[in-house]
């Protein structure tokens, strides 16, 4: 049976194990590429944030005290679920979100290894054994936070959901899930379903879509300890003061605006072909998106032809009905801003060699030549599908521009020579390095995060990031007999 039907979530939220309207009512859900309704998600109020964390925060216990087996069994069916369950995924995948076939399908590899993956760590070591000074046994314990909130954005809403849902709740958390509204389906209503039909039990995951003022009560309720966002550098600042203040950690992954630097060895039409799928690919609506071509200047215009060239062929239309490499971003705000960097970033003095232009929510794959380092496509996250190009005299001037700029997340380097390219990414600080390829990947087990204005740090995939992400570290001291203190 397909996990939506026969189950009351139109118009509702997931709350205690049940289907039930939410404080904020109900919205509809729609299709970018067509403008249709799709159906009707609820909106959760703040009041629902107090009752959800309640019911998690009582349920948590006991999900914890099972044994480990039993935590990690719900986990591998989970991961089982979302490939037996694939084409109803897919399905809203494309539609509410706006991915092409292929980007839905990988959505669902990751997601099914996340969970395998995070099946593993309740069987994991959690502790230590500690030398000590006195007659006793010393350990030290890692022990399950409580209750984590969990707010995801929309671009990827499976993979950013489900990298912290899935080993929070393998460790013994319970979570409380707050996707984006406009992709609250894909990943939230489907992904509370799968860990229904694999066995979680009632109010351990709990779904609560919602704007800001949600956020707010999940971020400062009292029974939430840890917090892991994922959305913009503007966002997570308020978002890491805010838990700062609640004394809370917050797990933040941020953006970025990765750069690829192509040097004066590499070979041009491999240079491109990693080139634009780093900008293009979903739309260029991904973290990892290759946001900076920083090209020697001996084979800048040869790529930058090559690449206008890719770009200008590529079929762009409604991923549900035809063969495509792009399908349309997520609404007319983010298309307004993209073509707005466009637009200005031409006015500061770049040639636009391909793209541009836009039809509804389809906006062409562009590509930017000659663009100053100071202009908003070049200096500012885009997050759509554009590639500014600019040439640099030398390894250290490439060196000198990827450095500059507040963020750290992701870098590519395409050269003949490993050695060199991992030599110049010492001198770039970033979370992720990738040499003779382009800056978007993801496997389930390695850890993910970026740097400075990306983030707090790797947080997210493979066991150490996410025992440390989801756990609290518990002193521990046992003795035979009681010590005897002077009073």
């Amino acid at each position: 049976m397909p996990l939506l039907e026969g189950v009351d979530w139109h118009g509702n939220i997931f709350l205690s194990g049940k289907w039930v309207r939410g404080g904020g009512g109900d919205y509809a859900v729609v299709e970018p590429a067509t403008g249709a309704e799709l159906g009707r998600m609820g909106r959760a109020g703040v009041e629902d944030v107090a009752r959800a964390a309640h019911a998690a925060a009582q349920a948590q216990r006991e999900w914890a005290a099972l044994p480990h087996p039993a935590r990690a069994a719900v986990l591998r069916r989970a991961g089982d679920l979302w490939q037996e369950h694939a084409e109803e995924i897919s399905w809203w995948n494309v539609r509410e979100v706006g991915a092409v076939p292929g980007m839905a399908a990988f959505s669902l590899h990751v997601a099914a290894e996340e969970c395998y993956e995070a099946a593993s760590l309740p069987s994991r070591p959690l502790g230590e054994v500690l030398a000590s000074e006195q007659p006793r046994l010393s350990m030290a314990r890692r022990v399950p936070a409580g209750v984590v909130g969990v707010i995801s954005p929309f671009n990827v809403p499976i993979i950013l959901g489900i990298r912290s849902v899935a080993p929070a709740l393998a460790l013994g958390n319970a979570v409380l899930l707050k996707p984006d509204p406009r992709t609250a389906v894909t990943g939230g209503a489907l992904m509370v379903r799968i860990f229904e039909e694999a066995g979680l039990p009632a109010d351990v995951l709990q779904l609560l879509p919602g704007g800001a003022d949600v956020g707010e009560a999940l971020i400062t309720d009292p029974r939430v300890r840890v917090v892991s966002f994922t959305g913009s550098t503007a966002v997570g600042r308020r978002v890491g003061e805010l838990a700062g203040r609640h004394l809370k950690r917050a797990h933040l992954e941020l953006g970025g605006n990765s750069a690829l630097l192509v040097l004066e060895d590499a070979d041009v039409q491999e240079a491109v072909n990693l080139a634009a799928w780093g900008s293009f690919f979903h739309q260029g609506q991904i973290c990892m998106t290759t946001g900076r071509h920083l090209v020697a200047e001996s084979v800048h215009d040869a790529f930058v032809e090559a690449l206008a060239a890719k770009a200008a062929a590529l079929p762009v239309g409604d991923p549900a009905t035809g063969q495509v490499a792009l399908g349309p971003v997520i609404d007319a705000g983010q298309r307004d801003r993209i073509h707005g960097m466009v637009t200005a970033t031409v006015e500061a003095g770049a040639a636009l060699a391909a793209g541009g232009t836009y039809e509804d929510l389809f906006y062409r794959p562009t590509v930017l030549a000659d663009v100053p380092i100071g202009a908003p496509a070049f200096a500012e996250e885009v997050f759509g599908p554009v590639a500014p190009v600019t040439r640099v005299g030398s390894v250290e001037e490439a060196i000198a521009v990827a450095n500059a700029g507040e963020y750290g997340l992701s870098l590519g380097i395409v050269t003949r020579d490993v050695m060199r390219g991992l030599e110049i990414a010492e001198k770039i600080p970033t979370g992720i390095v990738h040499i003779n390829d382009q800056t978007v990947n993801d496997e389930a087990n390695a850890p993910f995060g970026g740097v400075r204005g990306s983030g707090t740090g790797a947080r997210f995939g493979g066991a150490q990031a996410n025992i440390e992400a989801f756990t609290e570290t518990r002193w521990i001291t046992m003795r035979g007999q009681a010590p005897a203190y002077p009073f």
